[in-house]
């Protein structure tokens, strides 16, 4: 019998719609028209239903604009829902912003480190792992240099292997497969598919559709905040690709 990973029910998702303040002269003469106006907002997410079992990997797609990362943001914990509830039963890994804890002043050693601990493992579990990250990433003398000195892919391929070697129970990822070139592409694929049969459980936003049929076992079709259509991979990217 399967377990859920994560579980959504009735998710509704607001932000305010903020305009800029305005001048003394624009208040005085608009003054109920911006009071009125500060108080809108943007439903990001209107009435999600979704569970994710243990060991899926559920593929997102949809149009920007569609909610696609607020709804990853919400599992992730780093904002929080409107309305509804959100269950998620696991350690969560994020591979949402690459890189977002590096420090630049720090090499690439000194950056595995503090991020391994920080993404929930022990110094000595870092240590274990450091000989494979590094290899990974395929960085070279760079790995004991700032990370100030790296281009974007190679900040990207170092913060790309730290994430994938710390045994993530719950990966939630949002466009972070063209790290690098193609054969680091290649080879980024082939270590989340290891994670995947292994049993980890995904959550993969992407515009990539080729990448989430190839990965994913199953999508959802967001549009405009609602889930427009719930399944097989190859069906919903077909649906999806006769309207956009």
């Amino acid at each position: 019998m399967s377990e859920d990973a994560i579980v959504l029910e009735n998710i509704w998702k607001n932000f305010p719609m903020k305009r800029d303040k305005p001048g003394f002269k624009e208040f005085l003469v608009n003054a109920r028209k911006y009071f009125v106006s500060s108080k809108k907002v943007f439903w990001a997410l209107k009435g999600i239903d979704l569970k994710v079992v243990k060991g899926e990997c559920l593929g997102i797609i949809g149009n920007n604009g569609a909610g696609k990362s607020t709804l990853l943001a919400l599992m992730l914990g780093t904002i929080f829902p409107t309305k509804g509830k959100l269950q998620v039963f696991g350690k969560k890994t994020p591979l949402l912003q690459l890189g977002s804890g590096f420090h630049p002043d720090l090499t690439g050693i000194e950056n595995i480190m503090i991020n391994g601990v920080l993404l929930g493992l022990t110094k000595a579990e870092v240590m274990d792992r450091v000989d494979d990250i590094v290899e990974f990433a395929e960085l070279g003398e760079f790995i004991w240099m700032p990370a100030r000195t790296y281009s974007a892919g190679m900040y990207m391929r170092l913060a790309f292997s730290v994430a994938i070697h710390i045994d993530p129970e719950i990966m939630l990822i949002d466009e972070v497969l063209a790290v690098g070139d193609a054969s680091f592409q290649k080879k980024s694929r082939n270590a989340l598919l290891k994670i995947i049969n292994g049993g980890g459980t995904t959550v993969l936003v992407s515009h990539d559709l080729e990448a989430i049929k190839t990965i994913c076992s199953r999508v959802v079709w967001l549009d405009r905040g609602k889930i427009r259509e719930d399944g097989d991979p190859e069906q919903v990217i077909n649906s999806y690709q006769e309207v956009v």
